[in-house]
């Protein structure tokens, strides 16, 4: 069938590489819509409406990750029934997943929209930059269900090993995206406000197009009205293991706003700093984000079918793919964080900061990519547990190790970058100790000896 790999035949790296380069570009072009109204703002606004921006990282990251990761649990078991070659409950997967991430998306933009202000005073947003926030926030919930649908139906597609069809959308959007900034925040002087309409409106034609593409193209989205039918039994799978994965990631948004409550408490030159190196940051995870998907894929498929060897090759490949591209990362980081930082400010304090705090967590890189790596395969065998777990895990460490580095330690706005790789590495720690416990890699069943 076309548009679809599988992945329990043929070389374990091959497979990762060629699923996971499509995607890495495409979330490198997802995130130039972070990074493009970022950089237009800063530069064409100024600080102040750069900081703004920054305040809502963590609040629009909340609604977005509690709808997505509905998706990705569909997705984990879309791929197990294509590795069983089960093509009837593969649609009836895609079918119940897409009702469910119509429901769910819309419930959570019109709470966004009505909490924006007040959230944004919880988290000490200062008073200057109150009011562009919160019209930022508000504009990007009203894009949520567009983000969904476009996350939703690029889970399918990579469940069966497709990472390559939602890239070729992804970039014209990308590229829309970019040119409606300019216009809007540039010629027309439409501030904030023109940046977030853009974005919405690239949103829209990225889950547009992929969607239509998706049913002309891909034979699975070909779906009959037999097809249509609701599985209760199967809707409660796809919540069992997608509300674990949504309140995990949920979890991690609502502790970055912790986080951003104690960098708003440094005043606008530290939120922009911070934004800044975060906007990087979130382009750094894009590799180990990707690599994450093509190992949960290759998981799902081949532990659907009962390979267990491949399981096991899957993870170690996996393991060296990750280190190499650590390593990389830090190099970079190192020698060109200044360099990276300015393309988003030029003033030369908000320039050394972030440049310093580039340095900083980059040493931190192989940490962090051991969580994706050790996500990858407990996501792929189905392992609900640890998503929250790991979810719970990241928010303590979230709430409690900045503070400890920047009151108690005396390190000031430095402690901020320390602090988050601190967390990745007690996350990561925590990850591989889950991946021990499941012994999956070595029965090749998903058992719980003990709980960590």
């Amino acid at each position: 069938m076309r548009n679809t790999t599988d992945m329990t035949v043929g070389s374990p790296t091959r497979h990762l590489i060629l699923f996971a380069l499509p995607a890495l570009i495409g979330n490198i072009f997802q995130q130039v819509y972070n990074i493009a109204d970022s950089a237009i703002v800063g530069r064409f606004v100024g600080p102040d409406a750069l900081a703004a921006v920054g305040a809502t990282g963590s609040i629009t990251f909340l609604f977005f990750a509690l709808c997505n990761g509905i998706g990705s649990g569909g997705g984990i078991i879309v791929s197990q029934f294509y590795g069983a070659h089960d093509d009837e409950r593969v649609k009836k997967g895609i079918v119940n997943t897409g009702i469910i991430m119509l429901i769910i998306p819309a419930c959570f933009a019109i709470i966004g929209y009505i909490s924006a202000d007040n959230i944004l005073r919880i988290l000490s947003t200062p008073t200057e930059i109150l009011a562009d926030a919160t019209s930022y926030v508000r504009y990007m919930c009203m894009g949520l269900i567009f983000v969904s649908l476009y996350n939703y139906i690029t889970s399918m597609m990579r469940a069966l090993g497709d990472s390559k069809t939602p890239l070729y959308f992804l970039i014209l959007s990308a590229i829309i995206n970019v040119a409606l900034d300019l216009l809007f925040v540039y010629v027309m002087g439409m501030g904030i406000n023109g940046a977030a309409i853009a974005t919405v409106i690239s949103q829209f034609i990225a889950a547009a197009c992929c969607g239509i593409y998706a049913y002309l193209k891909n034979p699975y989205f070909k779906l009959k009205r037999e097809d249509i039918v609701f599985v209760p039994d199967l809707a409660i799978k796809v919540l069992r293991l997608g509300i674990p994965l949504s309140l995990q990631f949920g979890l991690i948004a609502i502790s970055g706003m912790a986080v951003q409550r104690i960098v708003n408490g440094y005043g606008k030159t530290v939120v922009a700093a911070f934004t800044a190196t975060n906007r990087i940051e979130q382009l750094i995870h894009q590799p180990f984000t990707t690599l994450n998907a093509s190992i949960s894929t290759f998981v799902g498929q081949n532990y659907g079918a009962k390979k267990i060897d491949r399981v096991r090759d899957g993870y170690r490949k996996g393991l060296l793919i990750m280190v190499i591209l650590a390593a990389v990362m830090i190099v970079s980081m190192q020698l060109f964080g200044g360099v990276i930082t300015s393309l988003f400010v030029d003033e030369p304090e908000i320039i050394a900061m972030g440049a310093m705090g580039l340095k900083i967590t980059s040493i931190f890189y192989p940490v962090l990519g051991l969580i994706y790596v050790v996500r990858g395969v407990l996501n792929g065998v189905g392992d609900a547990f640890f998503a929250l777990f790991n979810g719970i895990v990241e928010v303590v460490g979230r709430f409690t190790v900045p503070i400890l580095f920047t009151k108690y330690l005396g390190m000031g706005a430095t402690g901020i970058w320390f602090s988050a790789g601190i967390v990745w590495a007690i996350s990561g720690i925590t990850a591989w100790m889950r991946l021990v416990a499941t012994r999956v890699l070595q029965t090749g069943t998903l058992k719980r000896r003990r709980d960590i």
